[in-house]
């Protein structure tokens, strides 16, 4: 299949998030591929003439980085050194994101996030407020996450997953993950036999298998994997995502081959907020009946529960899975986690005398919670 990316035009998309990988905006020997980025900046142009507003979330600071301070393996040799080659290269990304936007007479407009931005409720919608703003006013924002100050346990990894998380709180319609691959493959798409897969109305088991975790070009951190997560949580929001190649002049503009991951409806906020999560407090393990009631719009009741693991109070996100594992929903929590156990699998006539109060109505509420 071979389709026009412009599936993304403005009348059916006003807010589109477009992902650069690191690969396509930085050469082998470090330095801005300025002639492709140039042409992705009239692309931007374009689009915004027709009505479109776009976010851009651009890998590359820290390989721009590296160059300038010598550091080996593109500065991810440590967490020290992908911190001070961020630092140093995030500079240098912006000045160029500004000057190719400006020709065209576009203001561009920078914004670092960690994960815990977007993982902090009331700082996501800070973000999301900021990110409205400026698209409303005609700017471009260009998002990257902030390694300078991110470790390896606060934050999003890569790129693909932050650019789902910005799409939701912008509100977009749709996300372009442009990249050094051209779309899902069944297989990985160096063997001969590999058949590309166009369009994804759900993800699976079977899709999921079919995902390469490795980064083709060395340079960034996210493969198939990262990729195939990004799309779970743009959908998730009702936003549609799209893998393509950038490895063609104009990318947004041109023709390419590419795969499209359908998005069949937009969870209300609270709940695509929770969908998107990548961070939880705990965990709650459920029977067979409690998985049957949850998938019938029920809430999670506590003689369903079988299990509670984690240190996690009442308000914290959770996670629901079954017998085996398998990640069911997440929620808020109506209970901390030591009232969880003592609650957990008793009926709601048993649990005043075990708790020392009147119980909730549920461990957690349906308003509150969101199947995966």
């Amino acid at each position: 299949m071979v389709a026009d990316l412009t599936l993304f035009p403005a009348a059916s998309c006003p807010r589109l998030v477009v992902k650069i990988g690191s690969a396509l905006l930085v050469d082998a020997d470090g330095g801005v591929r300025r002639a492709w980025l140039e042409g992705i900046a009239a692309d931007i142009a374009d689009r915004l003439r027709a009505g479109q507003q776009i976010a851009v979330v651009s890998s590359g600071a820290i390989a721009l980085g590296a160059r300038r301070l010598g550091l080996p393996k593109g500065g991810r040799a440590s967490l020290e050194d992908a911190q001070a080659a961020a630092a140093t290269g995030q500079i240098a990304l912006s000045h160029v994101w500004a000057e190719v936007l400006g020709a065209h007479g576009l203001t561009a407009a920078q914004i670092l996030v960690t994960l815990d931005d977007l993982e902090d409720r009331r700082r996501y919608l800070n973000a999301a407020a900021t990110l409205d703003r400026l698209l409303g006013l005609g700017v471009v924002p260009i998002l990257n996450e902030n390694d300078s100050v991110a470790t390896e346990e606060i934050r999003f990894g890569d790129n693909d997953r932050l650019a789902a998380r910005v799409a939701q709180a912008a509100g977009a319609q749709g996300v372009v993950l442009l990249s050094d691959v051209d779309g899902l493959y069944d297989r990985n798409p160096a063997s001969p036999d590999a058949i590309h897969i166009p369009r994804i109305e759900r993800i699976d088991g079977a899709i999921e298998a079919m995902a390469d975790g490795g980064s083709a070009s060395g340079m960034g951190s996210g493969g198939m994997v990262s990729k195939i997560e990004a799309a779970r949580i743009a959908n998730a929001a009702g936003a549609h995502l799209a893998i393509a190649s950038g490895r063609i002049d104009r990318p947004l503009s041109a023709e390419a081959r590419h795969s499209l991951f359908v998005a069949e409806r937009a969870a209300r906020a609270r709940k695509a907020w929770l969908a998107g999560r990548l961070t939880v407090r705990g965990c709650i393990t459920i029977d067979a009946g409690a998985v049957e009631a949850l998938r019938q719009g029920k809430s999670l009741l506590a003689a369903g529960a079988t299990g509670v693991d984690g240190q996690f109070a009442r308000g914290d996100v959770i996670e629901i899975v079954d017998a085996g594992g398998a990640k069911i929903a997440r929620g808020l929590s109506e209970y901390d986690a030591a009232d969880a156990v003592r609650i957990a699998g008793h009926r709601s006539d048993a649990q005043a005398a075990l708790l020392g109060y009147a119980p909730r109505s549920a461990m957690v509420h349906r308003d509150h919670l969101v199947l995966l």
